[in-house]
C-alpha cells in the first residue's frame, strides 16, 4: 500500500520502506536504560525497517521471549498485534460467535484465523482469491467456509448463517462496506481496518479512490440505534505513531508473545526472501499469490538472476548493417541489369535475328 501511494501523507522520496524488523541491538543511546547491547528485540519503526541497520526510539522496541526466532518475531509483530486488537479489543470475540474475514489468505487474515480458533466454537468464513483456495485446503486451514473473492458472498453467508455474522473484518473498503454491514446480525460489529480497494492496478488513482468512497452508503447513527449494530474503524499506524499508542501496543504484543510461548499461535510464513529480492517479494504479494507472511532476511544470499545477453559494439553493429545494406543494393542492381539484358535479347530474337541451337541468350 505504501509503495503504491495508497496511504495518507506518505513520506517524501527517497525513503526506506518497512514498519517491522527483528534483530540484535548493536548500539544504544546515552539515555537508554531498559535495553543493552546484545538484546534480542523486535522493533516497529515508522518506515526504515527494510535495512541492515535501523535506529529506533525505545518506545517502539520490544524484547523477544526465549525461543522466538527473528523470522517468527518479524511475522508476529504487526500482523498478530493487529489481529488481536480487531478480534478481542474491538470485536470482543467470545465463544459461539461467527466472523467473516476478507483477504483470509494474507498475513493478517491467517493471524485472525489462528487467534479466533483459540476461542471455542467460533465459526470463520473466509473470502480470498480462488487461486489461494487449494493451498489453504491443502494446509488443513481451520476456516469453516471458504468463499471466492468477487462472488455474491452475502447470499452465500445467509445460506449457512441466516441471521448473519457477529463480526466482519474488512481490509478492502468501497462497496464491501455496504455488504459487510448488511450481513451483520443484531449486536454485530463491522470493523474497517484497510482500504485495499483503493488500488486497482500498480498505483493509486484518483478515480479508484473516489469510486472506493462513493460506493459507501452513509449510515445514520439513528439507523445503528434502530438495528443494534456497530461500525468501527482501526488504523494501527495512526494509533502507534500519531496518537501516542505505544504503551497500549506494548501490552498487546506481550499478550501475543505469551500466546506464542503457550503454543496457541504459530506465524504462517509464506516465504523468506533476501533483501535484494524485495521487488520480487512485493510483486508476489501484489499478485495475491502469498499464503501468510513474506519476510525479508538481510543475511540471505539473493537468488541468481538470469544472464542477460551481452551488448554488441554499436559501431561494429552499425558497420555490419551498412555492409549488409550495400550488398543487398548491389544484388538488386545486378538483378536489374540481367533482367534488362534478357528482355533486350528476347526482343532482338523476336525481331528475326538468328539464334544458334543451344546458344545462351547474352
Amino acid at each position: 500500500m505504501v509503495r503504491q501511494g495508497a496511504i495518507d501523507s506518505p513520506p517524501k522520496c527517497p525513503f526506506i520502506l518497512g514498519f517491522e524488523c527483528a534483530g540484535e541491538i548493536e548500539q544504544i543511546g546515552e539515555q537508554v536504560k531498559d535495553f543493552q547491547v546484545g538484546d534480542r528485540v523486535v522493533a516497529l519503526p515508522e518506515y526504515q525497517a527494510w535495512a541492515e541497520l535501523v535506529a529506533v526510539s525505545t518506545k517502539y522496541v520490544f524484547k523477544l521471549p526465549k525461543g522466538l526466532s527473528y523470522t517468527d518475531a518479524a511475522a508476529l509483530a504487526i500482523n498478530y498485534t493487529l489481529a488481536y486488537i480487531l478480534l478481542f479489543e474491538i470485536g470482543t470475540l467470545s465463544e459461539g460467535k461467527s466472523i467473516l474475514v476478507h483477504s483470509v489468505g494474507g498475513g493478517v487474515g491467517q493471524a485472525v484465523v489462528q487467534l479466533a480458533k483459540t476461542v471455542p466454537d467460533v465459526t470463520i468464513i473466509g473470502v480470498c482469491s480462488k487461486g489461494k483456495h487449494e493451498s489453504l485446503k491443502a494446509e488443513n486451514s481451520p476456516i469453516d467456509h471458504l468463499l471466492e473473492k468477487g462472488c455474491d458472498y452475502v447470499n452465500e453467508v445467509k445460506k449457512s448463517l441466516p441471521d448473519g455474522v457477529d463480526i466482519v473484518l474488512d481490509c478492502l473498503g468501497g462497496e464491501e462496506c455496504n455488504k459487510g454491514y448488511n450481513i451483520l446480525k443484531p449486536m454485530g460489529k463491522y470493523i474497517l481496518y484497510g482500504t485495499a480497494n483503493v488500488v486497482t492496478g500498480e498505483t493509486k488513482g484518483f478515480f479508484s479512490t473516489a469510486r472506493c468512497w462513493w460506493q459507501v452508503d452513509k449510515v445514520s447513527p439513528l439507523k445503528l440505534f434502530d438495528e443494534n449494530k456497530t461500525l468501527a474503524g482501526f488504523n494501527l499506524r495512526h494509533l502507534l505513531y500519531h496518537q501516542n499508542g505505544a504503551a497500549y501496543i506494548n501490552k498487546i504484543i506481550l499478550k501475543v508473545f505469551q500466546l506464542y510461548q503457550d503454543g496457541k499461535v504459530k506465524p504462517q510464513l509464506d516465504s523468506v526472501w533476501a533483501l535484494e529480492d524485495v521487488a520480487d517479494a512485493m510483486q508476489k504479494m501484489h499478485d495475491r499469490k502469498n499464503i501468510g507472511k513474506l519476510v525479508l532476511d538481510p543475511s540471505m544470499e539473493p537468488k541468481p538472476k538470469p544472464a542477460t545477453p551481452a551488448k554488441k559494439d554499436k559501431k561494429k553493429q552499425s558497420s555490419t548493417e551498412e555492409k549488409k545494406e550495400n550488398d543487398e543494393t548491389k544484388e538488386e542492381k545486378k538483378d536489374e541489369v540481367v533482367a534488362e539484358k534478357k528482355e533486350e535479347t528476347v526482343a532482338n530474337n523476336s525481331a528475326g535475328e538468328p539464334v544458334a541451337e543451344g546458344q545462351e541468350n547474352k
